[in-house]
């Protein structure tokens, strides 16, 4: 599949709850973002609608009330996002991206364990 359009920030917001709660409607989408943040319910119908338009989501219009869907899973979402960061901002290098975001924030003990199972898994693989 083609890498679809980077989400902006509001749709992020709304990807992260269909990604939370799986085939949702608009009231369920709205109601989710209104507990953070005071949002209209068409703000979030006409976000939804753009979404659509530009392929991160997809409406089920078998019922009365049409289910959105997300595209792609969230990994795959991130890879994009994350893969557009490192191209933009840092030429290309991971090295550096991982060193700045390493240096930009305390990691936790957990995290940190993750990033070195990932890096022997990853030096295992190339010997």
């Amino acid at each position: 599949m083609a890498d679809l359009p980077r989400p902006t920030d509001a749709e992020l917001s709304i990807l992260r709850v269909l990604w939370r709660r799986g085939p949702s409607t608009v009231k369920e989408v709205h109601e989710e973002l209104a507990r953070r943040a005071p949002t209209g319910y068409t703000t979030t119908l006409k976000q939804l609608q753009i979404m659509t338009e530009k392929g991160l989501v997809t409406r089920d219009e078998s019922q009365r009330a049409h289910l959105y869907v997300v595209r792609l899973p969230e990994e795959q979402t991130q890879t994009q996002l994350v893969g557009d960061l490192l191209d933009r901002a840092f030429e290309g290098s991971a090295s550096r991206l991982v060193l700045r975001a390493l240096s930009s924030r305390p990691s936790t003990a957990g995290e940190l364990a993750e990033i070195r199972e990932l890096l022997d898994r990853l030096e295992g693989e190339t010997k």
